[in-house]
C-alpha cells in the first residue's frame, strides 16, 4: 500500500526534543480544534512552542488573547474588517510588549502555512484549508491535518505532493487508524471499521427524521463541535467524508471501509486483520488526546486527555448503520469511487445545504437528498493526472449555485 500516513512507524519514547520545543503552526487557531491545540500546547510548554496564528476573524479579542499568551511572532486574519479590531485588541493585551507582525486577506493562512517551523496543524474548517494544506506539503511541513475537507476535495493535488509519513491525522477516527494500524503490516489489513456516534437522531426512521429542527440537529448527544461539523454528524455526512479520507490517507479500497454506529464514542476506530483480529483504539470522548498524538508523533504527550476508568462498569454497544435512513455514507462512497472533482462537488453542495437547513430553507432529509441531486447533475468529473487547484474550484463554485438553486426550490 503506497499510503500517506505510515503508521506503523514505532512510537518512540516520551522525551522532550534535544533541540527544544517543536515550532507549531497553528490555522484555525480560534475555532474547536485551534483552541483544544492551544490548551495542550500551554499544558505543555517543553515541548511545544507556537509561532504563528491564523483564524477568519469573527473573534479577534481571542485571537489577540492567544497570541499575546503565547508569544507568536506571525498571526492572520482572513477577513480585512479584522485588521483594525485586531491591531487594536493586540495592543490593550500586549501592554507595552513587541506586537506580532499581521497579515491579512484569504491568502494570509496559505502564507503562513510556510512559515519556519516543524508542524503545522490545519484546524481550518470546509474547503478553504486545500491551499494552506498543499502550502505546507511544498515546504516540508509536517502537516497536522483536522481539515479533512481539504485531502476530501484535492486527494490527487494533496497525494501529489504529499511525501509518506508526512500528514498525521487529527480527527478522532483517523488517530485511531492511524494507532491500530501500527499493530501490522500493511498486507495483514482485512479492513478498516471506522465507528460513528450516529448522532442525535440514530433510532430513527427517514419518516422521522423529516421534521427534525436546526436546535434538534446541534444538540450533539457526545462531542462539542462547529454548526456545520455538528449538523455533518447529525446526517452522518461527515462519516461519508472520513471514509472517503481513510481511503486517501490509507489507500484501503472502498468495500474494504465499514462504517458501525458507536453511541458511546470511546472506541474511536478499528483494523480488521487477516487473522480474524480486531484492534480497536479507545479512549474517552476528547479532541485533546488525537490533537496532541499529531502534535508529537512519533512521540506520544503524557496526560493529554483523561483515559478510560476501568473501576466502573461500562458497556459499550455496536450496530449496523441503517443507510436507508442515513444515505450519506454510501452516497460518499460513490463519489469517492468517482473521484477527480465529484468529492469536491459532494463537499460544496453540503455546505451550502447545511447553511439551508439552517435558515430554515430545506428540511433535515434535504439536506443529502440536495446533495445526491447536484452530484448526479455534476455527471463525470474532471479527474487524472491533469486535475488542478482551479478545476477544484470550478466545480465546487458550480456545485454552490446549483445547490442554492435547488434548495431555493
Amino acid at each position: 500500500m503506497n499510503s500517506l500516513a505510515h503508521p506503523q512507524l514505532r512510537f518512540t519514547p516520551t522525551v522532550a526534543d534535544p533541540d527544544g520545543p517543536r515550532e507549531l503552526v497553528i490555522l484555525g487557531s480560534t475555532g474547536s480544534i485551534g483552541t483544544q491545540a492551544i490548551d495542550v500546547v500551554l499544558r505543555n510548554p517543553e515541548r511545544f512552542t507556537v509561532v504563528a496564528l491564523s483564524a477568519a476573524g469573527g473573534r479577534v479579542e481571542l485571537l489577540a488573547e492567544q497570541a499575546v499568551a503565547l508569544g507568536v511572532h506571525t498571526v492572520a486574519v482572513a477577513d480585512p474588517a479584522a485588521e483594525g479590531p485586531l491591531r487594536e485588541a493586540l495592543a490593550a493585551k500586549a501592554q507595552g510588549a513587541p506586537l506580532p507582525r499581521v497579515l491579512v486577506g484569504p491568502d494570509a493562512a496559505t502564507e503562513l502555512a510556510a512559515t519556519e517551523c516543524h508542524s503545522v496543524l490545519n484546524g481550518i474548517t470546509g474547503s478553504i484549508g486545500l491551499a494552506p494544506t498543499l502550502a505546507a506539503l511544498r515546504a516540508g511541513r509536517v502537516l497536522v491535518l483536522a481539515n479533512k475537507e481539504s485531502l476530501i476535495v484535492g486527494g490527487p493535488l494533496v497525494k501529489a505532493v504529499a511525501k509518506p509519513g508526512q500528514i498525521v491525522p487529527v480527527d478522532s477516527e483517523h488517530a485511531a487508524l492511524f494507532q491500530a494500524l501500527a499493530g501490522g503490516t500493511r498486507a495483514e489489513v482485512r479492513k478498516l471499521v471506522v465507528t460513528a456516534s450516529g448522532g442525535p437522531f440514530r433510532n430513527r426512521t427517514r419518516e422521522q427524521l423529516a421534521g427534525v429542527t436546526p436546535s434538534d440537529a446541534l444538540a450533539h448527544p457526545t462531542w462539542a463541535m462547529g454548526p456545520v461539523v455538528t449538523i455533518n454528524s447529525a446526517t452522518l455526512v461527515n462519516k461519508g467524508l472520513e471514509v472517503i479520507e481513510a481511503h486517501l490517507l490509507y489507500d484501503v479500497p472502498f468495500d474494504r471501509i465499514e462504517v458501525v454506529v458507536h453511541p458511546q464514542s470511546v472506541v474511536h476506530s478499528m483494523v480488521e486483520f487477516l487473522d480474524g483480529s480486531t484492534l480497536a483504539q479507545a479512549s474517552p470522548p476528547d479532541m485533546r488526546m488525537p490533537i496532541a498524538l499529531g502534535l508529537g508523533w512519533p512521540d506520544r504527550v503524557p496526560d493529554a486527555a483523561p483515559g478510560c476508568d476501568w473501576t466502573k462498569a461500562a458497556t459499550w454497544e455496536f450496530f449496523p448503520l441503517d443507510n436507508e435512513a442515513f444515505p450519506a455514507v454510501e452516497l460518499a462512497r460513490e463519489v469517492g469511487t468517482l473521484g477527480g472533482t465529484a468529492p469536491a462537488v459532494f463537499n460544496a453542495a453540503n455546505e451550502e445545504c447545511v447553511d439551508a437547513f439552517l435558515k430554515g430553507a430545506l428540511p433535515f432529509t434535504g439536506i443529502v437528498d440536495t446533495v445526491a441531486k447536484v452530484v448526479a447533475e455534476h455527471g463525470a468529473p474532471q479527474s487524472g493526472t491533469s486535475l488542478t487547484v482551479e478545476d477544484v474550484l470550478h466545480a465546487e463554485s458550480w456545485a454552490r449555485a446549483r445547490a442554492r438553486e435547488l434548495a431555493a426550490g
